[in-house]
């Protein structure tokens, strides 16, 4: 398991709670079939992140856009470069099925980047916007 879902901050916003619980649980399979090498899983699995990350960021977005958040392009702007540095993966991954390049990258990097932007920008992002859910 790369990650435990106490690792990541609530914000007072309870989609986006459970966007970032989805994600984690996503995450931590994809995490699993890296550190087994399977091959098969990784590629099917990529998808699946993929498209969670995805709904997850253009969610978000829409409940900036829709509330008028004031730094919704700051926002979006990381969203964006981890948009971008996950299509380099897959299309690393794509090239080289390479299971270590996934590890370093959920490991050094994508742990780190999601616990600092839930805490830093979707905690004020939804303390901005409310939980209208």
């Amino acid at each position: 398991m790369l990650m435990n879902i106490k690792d990541v901050q609530q914000v007072s916003n309870a989609v986006m709670n459970m966007l970032h619980e989805e994600e984690i649980e996503i995450i931590n399979d994809f995490h699993d079939a890296v550190l087994a090498k399977d091959i098969d899983k990784i590629t099917e699995l990529f998808e699946v992140v993929q498209f969670d990350v995805e709904d997850h960021f253009s969610t978000e977005e829409q409940m900036m856009e829709e509330s008028k958040f004031f730094a919704m392009q700051i926002h979006k702007s990381e969203h964006d470069t981890m948009r971008g540095k996950l299509k380099k993966l897959q299309e690393n991954w794509d090239a080289h099925k390479d299971p270590e390049a996934i590890k370093v990258f959920l490991e050094e990097e994508f742990k780190h980047w999601i616990i600092l932007h839930i805490s830093r920008w979707d905690s004020e992002t939804a303390m901005a916007i409310g939980d209208n859910a």
